[in-house]
């Protein structure tokens, strides 16, 4: 356990924002009980983020830099702090999503992280291991910013079917999931197409891919294997992984009949009625 008068700003991005939180509060001549009074959060929650013992949140940073007037200090390294949470593996994903100027996704059981509820998210990171999973959910959600950013990705995203009645987290939290994707339905950077059961063989039973474009570097793919990550720049795979997805995107449903399919099972299958 960190000890906020040995805490070591070096040892990880959670320490540093921790040592950089207790600098600010201090600087400020405040106690953590009087800080917590000001942004409506416990003083033992401050001194466990102080102590790298707990994972600040979005909110948490924003109202801390309100507060101490850091010049969104806190909020700019909250996301680094967040990244570092996901599995190593997985970290260097949430890079290239974060650089990716197009991404394009296809995925078979689940709906993609980058389009997850919170609630969607906890059951699924859930599903086996309870520990951390406040941090671990909040450290998945935060990949979401880059939909926020000054020049976001153009996302494209390919669901089987069978991900709309994978009943994950109950039908409460599927009746939020498939309208959360429904918001996307008018949005031109944020594309999602269901391929049908119906549309039986297709180019992606070999599994779930990414491809990930930038700017000026090349293209990479990416897989995933059980608790491991495939990142390659290979042009044969990813010319091949290319040519795949534009095969999908031709199998699957248009935007707009996606659109009106995933209504359609949140309304039979998950009980909620929409105008």
């Amino acid at each position: 356990m960190a000890n906020i008068s040995t805490l070591d700003a070096g040892a990880s991005p959670l320490h540093y924002y921790g040592f950089e939180l207790r600098r600010y509060r201090e600087a400020a001549g405040l106690t953590q009980r009087q800080l917590g009074e000001i942004i409506n959060y416990t003083g033992s929650l401050i001194g466990q983020i102080e102590t790298a013992r707990k994972v600040p949140t979005l909110e948490f940073s924003q109202r801390v830099d309100a507060a101490l007037g850091t010049g969104g200090a806190l909020t700019r390294l909250v996301e680094l702090v967040l990244r570092s949470q996901l599995p190593n593996w997985f970290q260097q994903v949430a890079e290239l999503e974060a650089r990716a100027v197009e991404i394009c996704s296809f995925q078979e059981h689940l709906v993609l992280g980058l389009l997850q509820t919170e609630a969607y998210a906890r059951a699924v990171l859930g599903a086996l291991d309870q520990d951390k999973l406040d941090d671990r959910t909040a450290a998945r959600l935060s990949r979401q910013r880059v939909f926020k950013k000054e020049e976001p990705p153009v996302f494209w995203a390919i669901l089987s079917e069978g991900a709309l009645f994978q009943e994950i987290g109950g039908p409460k939290v599927m009746r939020e999931q498939l309208a959360h994707l429904l918001t996307f339905e008018h949005d031109p950077l944020v594309n999602v197409q269901i391929l049908p059961f119906s549309a039986g063989a297709h180019a992606g039973m070999q599994g779930p891919f990414d491809i990930y474009r930038f700017a000026a570097d090349p293209a990479i793919v990416y897989t995933e294997g059980y608790g491991s990550g495939h990142p390659t720049a290979n042009p044969d795979t990813v010319k091949d992984c290319s040519l795949r997805y534009d095969h999908l995107q031709a199998a699957a449903l248009s935007i707009k009949r996606s659109a009106e399919l995933i209504r359609g099972v949140m309304e039979d299958r998950y009980g909620e009625q929409v105008a």
